[in-house]
């Protein structure tokens, strides 16, 4: 199977907890558990860089849809939040609302939430993952 990246993501942690340097193709930014969790929020946190994937990639995915149909909607927005229940298993729910500066029609509402469930992240994360771990 051929990775999906020429270089791997890098990541590092020295002894403060929770605070992780990521390496990407063309840099670097830290990882790190908000104040309220006892951290020092002076990062991204897992959970917020998670939904901030899903966020760039269905706003992409739905501004190139939308200059393909040349529709005239100059500006998307989307809110997402993460919810868990554990009861037998743990249940994630990731709610996605996504709002554009003009209105728009039924019919390109209809078609604009199919698309966006055709985002690349949004399919990965409905698909089934599997995670390989080595030591």
């Amino acid at each position: 199977m051929k990775p999906f990246f020429e270089n791997d993501i890098l990541g590092h942690i020295g002894s403060q907890n929770y605070l992780c340097n990521i390496s990407w193709r063309n840099g670097q930014f830290l990882m790190d558990e908000p104040e309220n969790k006892g951290e020092k929020d002076l990062g991204i946190d897992p959970f917020s860089t998670l939904l901030s994937s899903l966020a760039g990639c269905t706003l992409s995915t739905l501004r190139m849809y939308i200059d393909r149909k040349e529709w005239t909607i100059p500006e998307i927005n989307i809110s997402l939040n993460l919810y868990q229940e554990t009861e037998s298993e743990l249940t994630t729910t990731i709610k996605r609302n996504i709002t554009f500066s003009k209105e728009v029609s039924t019919e390109q509402k209809e078609r604009l939430l199919l698309i966006a469930d055709k985002c690349p992240i949004s399919k990965l994360l409905k698909g089934n993952i599997t995670i390989n771990t080595t030591l």
